[in-house]
């Protein structure tokens, strides 16, 4: 047993520097290729086309080093995930193939992502791609549209030419139009596949991995959660919220916290933190084990001996507590008030 508690926080201490280190790589790498592909924003999706087209270049080193980020965010997935199942033989080892594919998958999606996009924007610029809605439809949609917001509204969102109600019908298809080429693109189907395997994975990894830690007493409580919402962050919402995870536990396989690691690292195997009820009944109990006779208070009454009892007769009576010679107690008489 001691044995093998030397071999993990061995090879814990091997890894840990590098793990930390990658991992703030892939976090950098993550946030630039955010800020890249938040730069190709617009009111719908043909101007999302047009601003890929014009900015190819960013889009793909955004997708480069979106693939980069998650690939990179494996070692401290599998690190944690390791550290865990080293503490707790209730971790499945098998599980381990799901913590290794999840980042992968995702890489694959985001470059995947990066050539369905450059592919629609190409085609939507070049007007290959068609609207499938009819003229009388978007004139029928742009219609309800200046009922909801408003003449004045309307007119001041299409002020491209001189008839709103044109501009509206004009913008309806050439949205339509960008939403055909990309659902056309000839990626588009592996690229959507790989990102719901992909976050489906990421969701289990984590969230696994964070409640063992956090059981095993590797993660707070509060950061063990936090790993656990993260992660269905990302299958609900979007997996860069997983950065603000990954931040954290690279901070800690470098030794900057500034609280240092749970002792569950030090120590080699489980130390759970305590319950509630635990904590109280800590609290609960003497420091010191009780004052001192001397320090404020009498202490203990000890018996007296046996020749060390008061003998009949002591106190001036012919028998304990003022009793008469027989034995039987004497009865004082009570006053009478006036």
């Amino acid at each position: 047993m001691k044995r093998r508690k030397e071999d993990v926080l061995a090879w814990e201490s091997r890894w840990s520097l590098p793990t930390g280190l990658l991992t703030f790589v892939g976090v950098i790498a993550g946030i630039v290729s955010s800020i890249l592909l938040s730069a190709l924003n617009g009111d719908n999706s043909a101007a999302l086309l047009e601003k890929a087209h014009e900015q190819s270049s960013s889009v793909f080193i955004g997708s480069v080093l979106n693939a980069i980020g998650f690939l990179l965010l494996l070692a401290p997935l599998y690190f944690l995930f390791q550290a865990a199942a080293a503490r707790s033989s209730r971790v499945r080892a098998q599980l381990v193939g799901v913590i290794i594919v999840a980042p992968i998958f995702f890489a694959v999606s985001g470059v995947l992502n990066g050539l369905v996009l450059s592919e629609a924007s190409t085609s939507f610029v070049n007007g290959e791609a068609m609207p499938t809605m009819t003229m009388r439809k978007a004139h029928e949609e742009c219609l309800e549209e200046e009922r909801n917001q408003g003449s004045k509204a309307f007119a001041e969102k299409y002020d491209a030419g001189s008839d709103p109600l044109k501009d509206c019908e004009k913008t309806e298809r050439e949205v339509d139009a960008a939403d055909n080429a990309r659902a056309e693109a000839s990626l588009t189907a592996p690229a959507t596949g790989f990102e719901l395997a992909a976050r489906i994975g990421l969701a289990f990894a984590l969230g696994y991995s964070c409640l063992y830690a956090m059981r095993v007493g590797l993660l707070t409580r509060f950061w063990g959660s936090l790993g656990m919402a993260l992660g269905v962050a990302a299958l609900l919402l979007i997996p860069q919220f997983t950065l603000i995870f990954f931040i954290y536990f690279g901070l800690l396989l470098i030794g900057k916290l500034p609280r240092g690691r749970p002792p569950a690292w030090a120590a080699g195997e489980a130390v759970p933190w305590p319950t509630p009820g635990e904590r109280m009944a800590k609290e609960l109990e003497p420091r010191d084990g009780g004052p001192e006779p001397d320090e404020g208070g009498e202490g203990p009454v000890e018996a007296p001996e046996p020749g060390d009892a008061p003998q009949p007769g002591d106190d001036g009576s012919s028998s304990p507590g003022g009793a008469e010679p027989g034995g039987a107690p004497r009865r004082r008489k009570r006053k009478r008030r006036g």
